[in-house]
């Protein structure tokens, strides 16, 4: 496996490779990276030839007094596990690399983007449409994997994918979760013991909002309602949201049909969670 933060030999290496007629998985992520991520590898591992993983924390997808300086960072831990899960080429680039001093281009997705996480980070989904457009135009992948926890994000890019023609193969893979529930995330090292355990609530509210469903519920308000109320019985969670929509143009409902997405963002202290379920009515 190697690593460089060069575009210029990423494209080359991309190149060497498609001369010998193999595919290429994309594994685009901010680094410190979990069992999450490794389960968006090793799936890219299994249905390509070559998998390159981006290591990247993208600054312009960070809003004003959000966690870009304190972002978790450990790259050697982040080369462990892309070896360990069998990737061929790790790109870290400096942000320089990415973005010139002057850069001015964005790419941008209106409506899909617009509720849930985009209420509160107006900017957030522009960051992360124009970094991972950028890593598609570099990499040129046949296939790209992005997690199902950040439900809004693959809705975000698909939609891109779909509207601008690009000739990728997006592939959403399921929520890993700890032993206990708790959706895995990056974002876990910054709660105390006493906020990790409060952050279970938001687990319990999924997976109680998902019963509902299964047991044939299908107005939302009443699901939020409960999901709500037990995310509120819990004095360290602060709500953002917690919304049903369709789960591919990100519009509310209010009665479940077809397939639909269920979705929070909840602070434990002052750290920012998200959940999610997706469910298909029949």
């Amino acid at each position: 496996m190697e690593l460089t933060g060069s575009i210029e030999e990423v494209r080359k290496q991309v190149k060497a490779w498609r001369k010998e007629g193999l595919s290429v998985g994309l594994v685009p992520t901010m680094g410190y990276l979990h069992e999450g991520h490794k389960s968006l590898i090793d799936r890219a591992v299994k249905e390509n030839d070559k998998v390159v993983v981006s290591d990247f924390v993208n600054p312009i997808q960070f809003g004003v007094n959000e966690d870009l300086s304190t972002y978790p960072r450990d790259i050697e831990a982040d080369k462990k596990l892309c070896e360990s899960a069998g990737a061929d080429l790790i790109f870290h680039p400096a942000p320089e690399e990415m973005y010139a001093p002057d850069f001015s281009t964005f790419v941008e997705t209106e409506g899909v983007s617009a509720g849930l996480c985009g209420k509160t980070r107006p900017t957030h989904f522009r960051g992360v449409c124009t970094v991972v457009s950028k890593l598609f135009h570099i990499v040129m992948p046949d296939k790209a994997y992005f997690g199902e926890k950040d439900a809004q994000q693959l809705a975000v890019i698909r939609r891109m994918v779909r509207d601008l023609n690009m000739d990728i193969e997006i592939v959403g893979c399921p929520i890993v979760r700890e032993g206990d529930g708790l959706a895995k995330s990056s974002r876990n090292t910054y709660l105390s013991s006493e906020e990790r355990k409060a952050a279970l609530v938001l687990s319990k509210a999924v997976f109680a909002g998902k019963e509902m469903m299964e047991q044939g519920e299908r107005d939302a308000a009443e699901i939020v309602s409960h999901m709500k109320s037990i995310i509120e019985a819990e004095p360290l969670a602060k709500i953002d949201y917690v919304e049903m929509v369709d789960a591919d143009s990100i519009k509310p409902i209010s009665v479940a049909q077809g397939r639909v997405l269920t979705a929070m963002a909840v602070y434990i202290g002052t750290t920012r969670l998200i959940d999610n379920f997706i469910f298909t009515c029949s």
